[in-house]
């Protein structure tokens, strides 16, 4: 069998890859050298890197394929959520506590856990280094001030919550912002649980609910974005586009804009409430690899998720730069695009390409359309800002 050398996968915006050393069949193990003082050994036939949705999955797959032994994942955090839940948690309709659990409860097992941070990828030499041990002018230190939360950190999610309940009147800003992001409807999800929330406890009509958007549309499906403007115009919700969350002025409770169809020009706003999207990218240690694409992404054939340069790597989830959504279900259906070509691959044959994710469309979450989508025990992880 052809050994496996490293797999990864980041915790911020979720990348999975492996690496593999192609040709002929090798008795002796690869020696990996990981650098990281928790290690039980310091080569694996796969390494996960990161417990996100996509490691955790092809960890599953790979010890199914070489045995719990040879399989270790490395993940610094002590906690795995399930981020989809924080849109409820912002909207107090779950408790914070219910999305997350140990780490080490979702590591399938046998699988040795490495806790330690991934700082250079090497693929050349299929060798990793671990540590042991863009932003928006004003955060992270603005949401120690009230009014002020954002779903998609464990440290702000339950802030949103509190921002929520402590309205009073004006205006209530909702932000998507000029970089790609995790679940792109998220931001408008908080949006609308708001403003059903102010109609519930009767403060609507001192609520201007305000959604401001670097994009120039509502959403990238034609279909689903009309039926949003009609939400939209139904519930009396204003929205602006091209507009860029650049500042936030907490003490002040203002926030700076930037129009992005008019550089240098800026609009300060205040507010009540402000639930802010961050800007989102890769890992700074996938940015600065050699499998990164020009745009920091790890680069993938679309059709077999197979890397363009390296031979002996595959990427899978957020980090990478494939034509889906950032999101769990986009996910799970390219596990299984992935699982088929690294057995594929294992056995000395070529990877098929059979154009899932390259003739295809997409349903509004990214998953190839006509691909079965088999839901498991929903695993997302997410380090925060």
């Amino acid at each position: 069998m052809t050994p496996l050398a490293t797999v990864m996968s980041g915790p911020r915006a979720r990348l999975f890859a492996c690496f593999l050393r192609l040709g002929t069949q090798q008795a002796s193990p690869l020696q990996l050298h990981t650098g990281a003082s928790l290690a039980a050994k310091n080569h694996y036939e796969v390494l996960v890197l990161g417990g996100g949705s996509g490691g955790i999955t092809m960890a599953a797959r790979m010890k199914r394929r070489v045995g719990a032994d040879n399989v270790a994942i490395v993940e610094p955090s002590e906690r795995h959520f399930y981020q989809p839940i924080w849109t409820l948690v912002g909207a107090g309709a779950k408790q914070l506590s219910s999305s997350g659990r140990p780490t080490a409860s979702v590591i399938p097992s046998g699988v040795e856990w490495i806790k330690a941070r991934v700082v250079e990828l090497n693929p050349d030499k299929n060798c990793i280094h671990t540590e042991n041990g863009k932003e928006i002018k004003g955060l992270p230190e603005g949401f120690d001030h009230p009014k002020i939360g954002s779903n998609y950190s464990v440290k702000t999610v339950e802030k949103t919550w509190k921002a929520l309940q402590d309205f009073k009147e004006g205006n209530a800003i909702f932000t998507f912002p000029n970089t790609p992001v995790k679940c792109a409807g998220a931001p408008q999800k908080i949006m609308y649980l708001s403003e059903a929330y102010f109609r519930k406890t009767g403060k609507r009509s001192k609520a201007n609910i305000i959604f401001n958007t670097s994009l120039g549309t509502i959403f990238g499906v034609k279909k689903y974005a009309a039926a949003l403007q009609e939400i939209i115009r139904e519930r009396n919700l204003t929205v602006n586009y091209k507009q860029n969350l650049i500042e936030v002025r907490a003490d002040r409770q203002e926030a700076v804009f930037e129009n992005l169809d008019k550089p240098g020009e800026t609009q300060v706003i205040s507010y009540e409430m402000l639930h802010v999207t961050p800007p989102m990218s890769s890992p700074d240690v996938l940015k600065t690899s050699p499998v990164a694409d020009a745009a920091g992404w790890g680069e993938g054939d679309k059709e077999t998720l197979q890397h363009k340069k390296y031979p002996n790597v595959f990427g899978i989830g957020d980090c990478t730069n494939l034509p889906t959504s950032k999101t769990a279900a986009a996910v799970a259906a390219q596990s299984g695009i992935l699982d088929r070509t690294i057995s594929l691959i294992m056995k000395n044959q070529k990877p098929v390409k059979k154009g899932l994710l390259g003739r295809t469309s997409f349903s509004e979450e990214g998953v190839p359309s006509g691909y079965e989508l088999r839901r498991a025990q929903p695993l997302l992880s997410l380090d925060g800002f």
